[in-house]
């Protein structure tokens, strides 16, 4: 049975075309995925990230829980309300998930992870936390929306009043909970998925329609799943499933940076990290091609090493070229193509991101 957010009449309201989404019926766009996507580069656009799945860990061994399940030391965080990002692995080093860890006090954090992976990464977590003295709990209550733009910060703290004064003050990747706002307890954090400045501001279902009918008088556009994945791609962040799995490790996935072999901390997939440090079997690489044409999933790549795929591929509305993420050998790649309906199409390998401060990056 498809699964529908609090937001959904909302969302229908305004004239989205619904789609299936890991089986949640969710917005693709309003109208123009393309002018969504500008929006969020040049003003502020909001998402309906309520199909996430938030995780709350309680409890005296909640640390010692998260040095063992995720790749990325907790211990990096000292004060409440600090995110990290990370992976958690299989014993095997494969990716089981990508998520936030938040910090919110000695005896509190919160995991936000993927919607199409809820069912495994719950079961994963429970299992794993069965050693510890930590209680996980599920927050199927609350609705999530993300504001991203370069006006996105300024507008929400703007429609917050008095606690704007709060989350106007945040870092990136940290995070204030709220009580008793305007919208209800808020538990509001400057992180994001489009590589532009914002919140992901996580409410009560009892008042989501409320904030998101306020953000949207207040000039934020909404924006839908297409916007998402095309701003998300341009900022070089990967999607689980389609860029990482459990047949990869964070080696693999050029996440290699949410990795740290801190000394006699055992964590899961371990072994096998530490004998990828100085080398993985695989690369992901970021692809551009000048040529006209769209880079899909699954297209072959031809490297000097061997035969790769791309992974995500989407026509970039910021650059005006298709761009995409592939696996490939590990090594100099020298001359690519993609076989694109039998012809060898010549593509460049750029770092990413492909766009940074809502402009194609130096190189790209």
């Amino acid at each position: 049975m498809t699964q529908k957010t609090i937001l959904n009449d909302a969302h229908r309201a305004l004239g989205a075309r619904m789609v299936d989404f890991g089986g949640w019926d969710m917005p693709l766009n309003y109208g123009s995925q393309i002018e969504e996507h500008h929006h969020v580069r040049r003003d502020a656009g909001m998402f309906d990230v309520s199909h996430m799945t938030v995780v709350d860990l309680r409890g005296a061994g909640t640390r010692d829980f998260l040095r063992r399940l995720v790749a990325n030391s907790v211990d990096k965080l000292k004060v409440p309300g600090k995110a990290l990002y990370t992976c958690m692995l299989t014993l095997d080093g494969g990716i089981v998930d990508d998520l936030i860890v938040y910090f919110m006090a000695d005896d509190w954090f919160r995991l936000v992870v993927n919607a199409a992976t809820r069912e495994k990464d719950l079961a994963w977590i429970a299992a794993q936390a069965a050693d510890f003295d930590v209680a996980v709990t599920e927050r199927p209550e609350l609705a999530m929306i993300a504001v991203q733009g370069p006006q996105a910060r300024d507008t929400v703290a703007t429609l917050l009043g008095e606690d704007g004064k709060t989350v106007a003050k945040l870092g990136r990747f940290a995070a204030a909970a709220l009580e008793g706002t305007a919208f209800g307890d808020l538990f509001v954090a400057r992180t994001g998925y489009t590589g532009e400045d914002g919140f992901e501001i996580v409410v009560g279902e009892s008042h989501a329609v409320a904030l998101w009918t306020a953000l949207h008088e207040a000039g934020v556009a909404p924006a839908g799943l297409g916007a998402r994945d095309t701003l998300r791609l341009e900022a070089g962040l990967a999607l689980y499933g389609q860029d990482m799995d459990e047949s990869v490790s964070p080696f693999e996935a050029a996440l290699g940076w949410t990795v740290a072999l801190d000394a006699d901390r055992a964590f899961n997939g371990r072994a096998l990290l530490e004998s990828q440090a100085e080398g993985a079997p695989r690369q992901m690489i970021g692809l551009v091609m000048d040529d006209k044409g769209v880079l899909r999933h699954g297209q072959t790549v031809a490297t000097a090493n061997g035969a790769g795929e791309i992974l995500s591929g989407t026509f970039s509305p910021t650059i005006g070229k298709a761009i995409a993420f592939a696996r490939v050998p590990a090594g100099e790649p020298g001359e690519v193509t993609v076989d694109i309906r039998g012809r060898q199409v010549p593509v460049r390998v750029v770092k990413f991101p492909f766009v940074k401060n809502g402009q194609p990056a130096d190189g790209v």
